[in-house]
C-alpha cells in the first residue's frame, strides 16, 4: 500500500474518496465538480442513494470542462437490495451505469447481505426498502436468494466489461469465508462502517488475508446519524480527549486526526462533505502522521458502536427484522 492509493484487485484506488450518501439530488453535481476541482478522484455511490443521474452530470462536467479523464477517476456503485436475483443484477448494474453517464465501473459492490423482493424500475426507483408503501401495512419484504447466485451475477459483469472489480459491503467473517470458498472471481474489496468507536480489526484483518481492500464508511463515525436519530449528540468522536490532543500537537483538525487514523491503519475512507472547505480539509491527510501511541490511543476508544445496524432500522422503520451481526 502508497497512502495516496490502495490496490483493489488489478486496480489502484485513491485512499480518500467522497461518500454520496444523503448528499442532496439538488446540489450534489455541484459537490462533484467541487471535490474533483479540490483533488477527489475516488467517489463513493450507489443505486439507494437516489442521486446517481445528478452525479452523474457532475461527472460528464468534468469530463467535457477540465483535464481530468475517465481514467483519472475510480467510481464505485453497488446493487441494491432488491436486485439480488440473478436475472435482475445486470439490469440493475446498466441502470446506475446509465444514470452515471459511465460505459464501465471501477468497482461494483453488493451493498448489504439482504436480499429483498424485486420491485421494477417503472415501478419505483431506487425502491428503498419497504416493498408496496401503499400497503396497509408497509414492510419490507425479504426474498430468499442465496448469495453465491448473486456472486455469480456479479461475476457475469466483469467478463461482459461492465465493470473492472467486484465486492461487497456490510458482510461479517462468516459470509466472507462462505463467499470465498465458491467464487469464480474473488471479491477485490469489502466495504464496512469502521472509525474508532468500531475498530473490526478481526474483520479487517480476515478481508487482508483474502487480499481483499477494505473501505470504511462512516470514518468519522456519528455526524451522517445524528439528524436520522440513529445516533446521540454525546457520541461525537470529534469531542474525544485523545482526538482533541493529537489535533492539538499536529494542528490539524479533529476531523482530519480521524481520516488519518484510518488512512494509516491502512483503509479508503470515503468522508461525506458538500462544503468546499471541508472537502478540502478532509483530502489533506498525506503529509502528517500519528505516532504509535496516538495510534494506539485511538483505537483503544472501541466500544463496538454500530451506527448503520439493520438489526435495529429495519425493524424500527421498515417493520421487518433483519439482524446482519452478532
Amino acid at each position: 500500500m502508497v497512502e495516496d492509493g490502495i490496490s483493489v484487485g488489478g486496480g489502484h484506488m485513491p485512499t480518500v474518496g467522497l461518500g454520496l450518501w444523503k448528499l442532496p439530488e439538488q446540489s450534489v453535481t455541484q459537490t462533484v465538480v467541487d471535490a474533483v476541482a479540490a483533488g477527489y478522484r475516488h467517489l463513493d455511490s450507489a443505486a439507494d442513494y437516489g442521486n446517481e443521474a445528478a452525479v452523474g452530470e457532475g461527472l460528464r462536467q468534468v469530463l467535457q470542462n477540465t483535464r481530468v479523464g475517465r481514467d483519472d477517476l475510480w467510481v464505485t456503485s453497488k446493487l441494491w437490495n432488491t436486485y439480488h436475483r440473478p436475472e435482475h443484477v445486470r439490469a440493475a448494474c446498466e441502470r446506475s451505469l446509465k444514470d452515471l453517464g459511465l460505459d464501465c465501473l471501477d468497482l461494483y459492490l453488493i451493498h448489504f447481505p439482504i436480499a429483498l423482493k424485486y420491485v421494477d424500475f417503472s415501478e419505483r426507483y431506487p425502491p428503498e426498502w419497504i416493498h408496496d408503501p401503499k400497503a396497509q401495512t408497509p414492510r419490507m419484504e425479504p426474498d430468499l436468494v442465496p448469495i453465491a447466485e448473486t456472486w455469480g451475477a456479479m461475476e457475469g459483469l466483469v467478463e461482459a466489461g461492465l465493470v473492472k472489480e467486484i465486492g461487497v459491503c456490510n458482510f461479517n467473517t462468516g459470509l466472507l469465508h462462505d463467499l470465498i470458498a465458491s467464487a469464480r472471481i474473488k471479491p477485490a474489496l469489502l466495504q464496512i462502517e469502521s472509525h474508532p468507536y468500531l475498530t473490526q480489526e478481526r474483520l479487517i484483518r480476515l478481508a487482508h488475508h483474502y487480499d481483499m481492500a477494505v473501505t470504511a464508511f462512516s470514518p468519522l463515525g456519528s455526524l451522517s446519524y445524528l439528524e436520522l436519530g440513529m445516533a446521540e449528540a454525546q457520541e461525537c468522536l470529534l469531542d474525544e480527549s485523545v482526538i482533541c490532543a493529537a489535533s492539538e500537537r499536529l494542528q490539524r483538525t479533529p476531523a482530519q486526526v480521524l481520516l488519518r487514523w484510518g488512512v494509516q491503519r491502512g483503509t479508503a475512507v470515503i468522508p461525506k462533505s458538500s462544503q468546499l472547505d471541508r472537502l478540502r480539509e478532509n483530502i489533506d491527510v498525506f503529509n502528517f502522521s500519528l505516532n504509535e501511541a496516538e495510534m494506539a490511543a485511538i483505537s483503544a476508544l472501541n466500544r463496538g458502536r454500530r451506527f448503520n445496524d439493520p438489526g435495529l432500522f429495519c425493524e424500527e422503520a421498515f417493520s421487518g427484522f433483519y439482524p446482519i451481526y452478532d
